[in-house]
């Protein structure tokens, strides 16, 4: 009796194995679109997006991850409004560990100069002219911040290279050479 089933039990297997195998008609695919994927055409209407155009725009009032708001516009009033309103949040340990002045030396002082009187190697070599010195100027730490963010004149913003943080240190480091001049 162990041998029929042994034998019922082998020729169910081949039967199996037989069926599944069809030269004229091939497996299916479970995904077909990862084997065989449809080409784009990049930058071209898709029906993937809800209004059938090249991509889908933010929702209103959402802002960029890690953004800062800066409530001031890039406006004279502005300008002003920071010289009188804007201060500091930096503490006392922030204000004195040499960053600021780090900083100051990585993005500023070829134009600005190490003792911030105006004559960095960019002016001295007459690329840029016109580089107020810090002596010059009615500044205070809001009115640094501001410039640093927005840039003025023929100098341009430096809020994509330098966070809140570092602007802030900078502009400490400013009112540090503007007492020292």
């Amino acid at each position: 009796m162990k041998t029929v089933y042994k034998i019922t039990l082998l020729f169910g297997f081949a039967m199996l194995i037989a069926s599944c195998h069809n030269n004229k008609a091939p497996n299916y695919q479970y995904f077909p679109n990862m084997y065989e994927s449809v080409g784009y055409e990049t930058y071209s209407e898709s029906k993937a997006f809800k209004n059938g155009k090249e991509g889908q725009l933010p929702v209103d009032g959402t802002i960029n991850r890690g953004f800062e708001t800066f409530e001031y516009a890039n406006t004279t009033e502005d300008y002003n409004r920071s010289k009188i309103d804007l201060v500091s949040p930096l503490d006392s340990l922030d204000r004195n560990n040499g960053k600021g002045q780090e900083l100051f030396d990585i993005y500023c002082i070829s134009c600005h100069g190490a003792s911030g009187n105006g004559k960095g190697k960019l002016v001295e070599r007459e690329k840029f002219l016109g580089v107020p010195s810090y002596a010059d100027r009615e500044i205070t730490e809001g009115s640094v911040f501001f410039v640093v963010t927005y840039g003025l004149n023929s100098m341009g913003s430096h809020a994509n290279q330098l966070s809140a943080h570092e602007r802030w240190l900078v502009a400490d480091y400013v009112l540090k050479l503007k007492s020292q001049l």
